[in-house]
């Protein structure tokens, strides 16, 4: 080959096309990237597949510690509840008791301070066999009532800077017991991820007057790319910076701080939005599908936060099927969050999907097929 040849073919550029080369994302919450690699979801997968395990549970198990009526590991006897159910997590990550710092100076490379807080398990249902999916609407709008009251009362303590309302579902993401439940963790710090997200949603808010994710939203709403489902008061998308697979965010359409913000409408329409979103899940890989999710929203430090705006992300970690997870290893853990199938795709893919439960007779919903063929 002549050098002239050889030039001219090194000049030669192809046009960028997101669906085919290997670009970054960024995520404006967090300040960081992402890379997305979507010429990667086209390899062959020989890699490891999750047990799936899909038995009918009992409305009551005798053995569970969070059935009402069941006596716990501590020795605590649960009360035969109906609905909803709040307790103080019997193995806490976080303890109530104040305790002096150590004595000695710190040092800048071995810094060390004391943490308070208040842990509390939320059982969604006495109904073991039940998840949020698969619950009814006014049941969810209980369980939410009792998400703001939690919030309410634990952010009215004197120490609790910060409450985090979450839930890990299925035993893939380390979640021990299978009755519907969620946690809450009340701390005296602001945590890492949240105090990153804050500074960033302030920065963008002193800028502009408005929230980042308020005009974040308006222009989901223009690209009707990632937009996943909404209904009168939220919107549920894939995030443009998505990590996780089918990683989605739920965001209130109002901007709004807290859940406590909340109108009677908005309850009813964040229980309509987490049933859909969850069902879909679901009749993805007609799995109970398994995800950490959480709210963030304001911290309860007493000072006023017009930057942050209510939303809910999930994070689930299946990729191709009920038995075949993403694992963040190598890449992700020393250098940088990467993914494959573009935000875009797995979009459409939930979209596409029916908001009836696969388990409901004579369903016809959108084939996990399409999922190979994106």
């Amino acid at each position: 080959m002549s050098e002239g040849t050889h030039q001219y073919k090194e000049n030669q550029k192809a046009t960028f096309n997101r669906t085919e080369h290997p670009h970054r994302r960024y995520n404006p919450l967090l300040d960081e990237w992402v890379l997305v690699s979507p010429q990667r979801a086209k390899r062959p997968w020989q890699g490891q597949q999750e047990k799936v395990t899909e038995e009918k549970r009992p409305s009551h198990d005798a053995s569970c510690y969070l059935c009402p009526g069941n006596t716990r590991v501590n020795g605590d006897v649960n009360p035969e509840y109906r609905g909803a159910f709040v307790f103080k997590n019997d193995f806490p990550a976080l303890l109530s008791e104040e305790v002096a710092p150590e004595g000695h100076a710190q040092d800048d490379l071995f810094r060390i301070q004391p943490e308070r807080g208040i842990n509390r398990v939320i059982c969604f249902s006495d109904d073991h066999s039940l998840t949020l999916p698969e619950m009814e609407l006014e049941d969810i709008e209980k369980v939410i009532s009792v998400w703001q009251e939690e919030y309410k009362a634990l952010g009215a303590v004197d120490y609790i800077n910060h409450v985090q309302i979450f839930e890990n579902k299925g035993s893939v993401m380390g979640c021990s017991n299978p009755h519907p439940h969620g946690q809450i963790w009340a701390q005296s710090s602001i945590p890492s991820q949240v105090a990153r997200t804050q500074q960033n949603l302030k920065t963008y808010f002193d800028q502009h007057q408005r929230t980042l994710l308020e005009d974040y939203l308006e222009k989901e709403f223009e690209k009707q790319e990632r937009m996943v489902v909404e209904n009168e008061s939220f919107a549920a998308v894939v995030p443009f910076w998505a990590v996780w697979p089918y990683e989605t965010m739920i965001i209130s359409k109002r901007s709004i701080s807290n859940i406590m913000e909340f109108s009677e409408a908005e309850k009813k329409s964040f229980a309509a939005i987490l049933k859909d979103l969850t069902i879909r899940y679901d009749n993805l890989f007609e799995t109970s599908f398994p995800y950490s999710a959480g709210m963030h929203q304001a911290p309860t430090d007493g000072e006023q936060h017009p930057e942050w705006h209510f939303h809910m992300h999930f994070y689930p970690p299946l990729l191709r099927s009920a038995s075949v997870k993403k694992f963040m290893v190598g890449y992700e853990m020393l250098a940088e969050a990467q993914r494959d199938i573009t935000p875009e795709q797995s979009a459409e893919i939930l979209r596409k999907l029916s908001p009836v439960h696969y388990k409901a007779k004579g369903d016809r919903h959108f084939s996990p097929a399409l999922a190979e063929d994106l």
